[in-house]
């Protein structure tokens, strides 16, 4: 069950990662995520990916909405001249402070960061796992090639 929620939140934090890179307009350090639809060969695909979206159940009213009693009386609609009046603020709207949206940029820049530095933390083990794993065949491929 721990390993169940922590693939969420790895997926979640993942998830946060491409939204940050996004935000930030890095598209030339593109890695290959592996909820990227453009999944490198190889790789195993998520259940999700396999199974695909479920439909949905549909469910049938056996019963007439307007037969349903309602604890207020049924309100007229009002002729479009009246909502278009009440609609309308009566104080027009001030433009952003530049101050405030430049402190806004710097705090959401600041807390990508810390998601960006979570997620490296928690993938870091798995990253260099997976290397070592690799250099391991490669050197194993290599004496095999080497002794024949």
């Amino acid at each position: 069950m721990m390993d169940t929620s922590k693939k969420a939140e790895s997926a979640h934090l993942l998830n946060d990662l491409e939204s940050i890179r996004q935000l930030l307009g890095d598209d030339s350090a593109h890695s290959p995520l592996p909820n990227d639809p453009a999944r490198p060969e190889g790789q195993i695909p998520l259940l999700f990916d396999v199974v695909g979206a479920r439909p949905d159940a549909t469910y049938q009213q056996d019963f007439d909405e307007d037969d349903i009693p309602t604890l207020t009386p049924d309100v007229q609609a009002a002729p479009v001249e009246q909502l278009q009046t009440v609609q309308q603020p009566a104080w027009p709207q001030a433009l952003p402070n530049p101050d405030a949206l430049l402190h806004l940029d710097n705090e959401l820049r600041a807390a990508a960061q810390l998601i960006l530095q979570d997620v490296i933390a928690d993938f870091a083990p798995h990253i260099e796992a997976e290397i070592k794993r690799r250099l391991e065949a490669r050197l194993e491929r290599l004496l095999a090639q080497q002794k024949k």
